[in-house]
């Protein structure tokens, strides 16, 4: 392939993903006003923000796979035009039942992700794949687009518009990615829906999920949940507090390639258990100080590297174990990723309402990057064999 070819996928993928992602993210940072509008409980503010999640964590399995069978070009440019109809729909709704259902398709853009690390991934050679699949995971930017631009759209031309905007952006984005990017020669043995499903009989691809249910995960939750974070427990307004979950998802996104680039130097293993031991930290340090802006908002930092840091070593692994079916592992680990962004803002969205306070959901968070680093680290898992059979060794 020529290199021109290989630049245009890269970069049009990626701006591609900032676009969708941004639609993926847009009612997050605008939930505040939305719960005013309605009259919605925190609940209900979580759900239909979560709500998103749950299509385009579930549907990155038969996309990815769909992006190996019938090429990432073609299920790239059909899944951005489709998003143009919920947006559309969203537009005109004046409920919010109509508005979650509209919400509900609007998911569709988180599995462009699936799509974009497929198409990218058959581009570049193995040695170049963690900082390459890095590189085009800064689509993930998209959240710090949404967060920055969905509510001063809102303030100057009211919430309709800012869905019309963003339906005509990813409208004039699929052109330009059709007529910029070329479909890749299709392998000489067409995949069977069978051996795509084969990937689910590995046990990397599972663990992988696991990880990335994690720190995807915890950078989903983090980017949807932030603004309501900095709204509720520092009183600021939509704006201020969609600027600062800005600069959270920047710092997330673009360390991503640079986790790509030192696994692919020192080993995913060896990085993963420095962030896993450091979200570890950081998510005591959230449970236990929340009172202080900057201290949260430095702590929020830490977090977000090494988030940002995981994204990039779990798919150095990705692509080391998916043996041919890029699509289907990727959309496999990468829906066990999105779902780790689904669930969590529901429960702090319950934890807020029933127990005052998000304290619980930052204790869960350490006690699953525990679960994590535990069985990532053979070190650590060895301590705990030599202890368990210590225990056996003394009662016989």
């Amino acid at each position: 392939m020529r290199k021109k070819d290989q630049r245009s996928i890269l970069v049009l993928s990626t701006l591609s993903m900032i676009m969708a992602f941004s639609v993926w993210s847009i009612l997050s940072p605008v939930a505040g006003k939305i719960q005013e509008m309605y009259g919605l409980t925190g609940l209900q503010k979580s759900i239909l923000i979560a709500t998103p999640i749950l299509l385009g964590s579930v549907m990155r399995i038969p996309i990815g796979i769909l992006a190996d069978r019938l090429g990432g070009r073609r299920v790239y440019v059909f899944t951005m035009l489709f998003l143009t109809l919920p947006l559309i729909g969203a537009s005109f709704t004046s409920s919010y039942e109509g508005l979650l259902w509209c919400a509900f398709f609007i998911g569709m853009a988180g599995t462009t992700f699936a799509v974009s690390i497929a198409y990218v991934s058959r581009c570049y050679p193995p040695e170049k794949q963690g900082l390459i699949l890095g590189i085009a995971g800064i689509g993930n930017l998209g959240t710090a687009v949404a967060s920055f631009l969905a509510p001063q759209i809102v303030n100057l031309w009211g919430l309709p518009w800012m869905f019309r905007i963003f339906a005509l952006a990813i409208l004039i984005m699929s052109v330009i990615f059709w007529f910029g990017t070329i479909e890749l020669a299709k392998p000489k043995e067409g995949k069977k829906l069978k051996n795509s499903l084969e990937v689910m009989k590995n046990k990397e691809t599972w663990i992988l999920s696991g990880y990335y249910f994690l720190t995807f995960g915890g950078f989903v939750t983090f980017g949807i949940y932030l603004p309501i974070l900095f709204q509720d427990l520092f009183h600021l307004d939509a704006v201020q507090a969609g600027g600062l979950t800005g600069i959270f998802v920047i710092g997330a996104t673009l360390i991503r390639p640079v986790g790509g680039y030192l696994s692919d130097k020192f080993g995913a293993v060896k990085v993963l258990n420095i962030v896993f031991s450091t979200i570890l930290f950081t998510s005591i340090l959230l449970a236990l100080w929340q009172g202080n802006l900057l201290l949260f908002m430095a702590e929020c930092l830490l977090m977000a590297i090494m988030l940002g840091t995981g994204n990039g070593a779990v798919f150095k692994r990705v692509a080391e174990v998916s043996r041919g079916n890029m699509g289907a592992v990727t959309g496999v680990v990468g829906a066990a990723g999105g779902l780790g962004g689904f669930f969590p803002p529901i429960l702090l969205g319950v934890f807020k309402d029933y127990l005052g306070d998000y304290i619980l959901g930052f204790v869960l968070l350490s006690l699953f990057a525990l679960v994590c680093l535990v069985y990532n680290s053979e070190k650590i898992r060895a301590i705990f064999t030599t202890k368990k059979q210590g225990r056996v060794s003394s009662l016989s």
